[in-house]
C-alpha cells in the first residue's frame, strides 16, 4: 500500500520549537559580516524558529512566464515542501516539490489530474536539496541552529558552508553595509540544458525586504540558473516569486 505523502500541515505541525532567543552576544565571535547579517534579519530576543510557513505569487518559466501562487513549509530538521498552482493557456497545473527526511520528489498534474512532470530518484534528491539550502535565506533562523562554518574576505561578502539534508552546501551571500541581503549564489546540483547532471551556479538577486514575527527576509525574489554570468538573464532565470505572508514556529 502507497503511504500517503507528508501534508503542508503535517511538516509545519512536526517542526520542534525551539527554547533558545536570538542574543547578538551568542555570535559575537563569528566574521563581522556574518554578525551584520544575521543582525539584521533576526531581531534580538526573537525566538529561535526552526520552520518558516510562506505564501508567496509570482511567475514562473515553463517555455513562456505563467503566473502562479503558491505556500511553502520550509523545516531545518526535516526539509521542504512548496505546494502551487500555476497557470498556463488560463489551464491550472497543480502539485508540489519538496524534500522530506533526505528525499527529494516532485509531482505536477494538469487540472490536478494529468501529469504534466514528475520526478523522483538520486538526481532529484541532490538537487531539491540545493534549492533547500538556497531557501534557508527565508529562515534564517537555521543558521543559529546548524554547524555552520562562517568566512569573509571582504565586508560585502560572507560564505557559509554547512551540511543538511545529506549534502553539503557551500552558500555565498552578499550583504550591504546594514547586513541587508542582496543575492544569494551556491553551486546546485542540475540538468538546465537538459545534459548530464552536474554542479551548475544557482542562486537569487533579492529585490525588496520585509519583516514577519522578527524576522526580516527578502520578499522580492529573482532565481535561476548559470547565477553570475550573462547566461542567467536569457536563458537560467526561471522564477520570480514575492512573499506575501511569514510565520514562524
Amino acid at each position: 500500500m502507497k503511504t500517503k505523502p507528508l501534508s503542508l500541515d503535517a511538516l509545519w505541525e512536526s517542526a520542534t520549537p525551539q527554547e533558545r532567543t536570538f542574543s547578538p552576544d551568542d555570535f559575537a565571535h563569528l566574521p563581522e559580516a556574518a554578525r551584520r547579517y544575521l543582525e539584521h534579519a533576526i531581531a534580538p530576543g526573537t525566538a529561535i524558529a526552526s520552520a518558516v510557513r510562506l505564501k508567496m505569487h509570482g511567475e514562473i518559466k515553463l517555455k513562456t512566464w505563467n503566473p502562479f501562487t503558491a505556500e511553502q513549509v520550509v523545516c531545518w530538521q526535516r526539509g521542504f515542501i512548496w505546494s502551487a498552482t500555476a497557470w498556463m493557456n488560463r489551464l491550472p497545473i497543480v502539485g508540489s516539490d519538496r524534500m522530506i527526511d533526505g528525499v527529494g520528489a516532485m509531482q505536477w498534474k494538469l487540472l490536478g489530474l494529468f501529469p504534466v512532470m514528475t520526478g523522483t530518484g538520486a538526481d532529484i534528491t541532490r538537487s531539491t536539496a540545493g534549492r533547500f539550502h538556497a531557501e534557508l535565506m527565508l529562515l534564517p533562523s537555521a543558521f543559529c541552529l546548524g554547524d555552520v562554518i562562517w568566512s569573509s574576505t571582504e565586508a560585502s561578502h560572507l560564505h557559509a558552508s554547512f551540511m543538511a539534508q545529506g549534502e553539503q552546501a557551500e552558500l555565498d551571500l552578499t550583504i550591504d553595509q546594514t547586513g541587508q541581503l542582496k543575492a544569494a549564489k551556491l553551486p546546485r546540483w542540475g540538468n538546465p540544458d537538459g545534459a548530464e547532471h552536474r554542479y551548475v551556479d544557482f542562486g537569487a538577486i533579492v529585490e525588496a525586504e520585509g519583516t514577519f514575527c522578527g524576522y526580516t527576509i527578502p520578499t522580492q525574489l529573482r532565481v535561476g540558473w548559470y547565477f553570475g554570468t550573462e547566461r542567467f538573464e536569457s536563458e537560467g532565470e526561471f522564477f520570480r516569486a514575492t512573499i506575501d505572508e511569514a510565520i514562524y514556529r
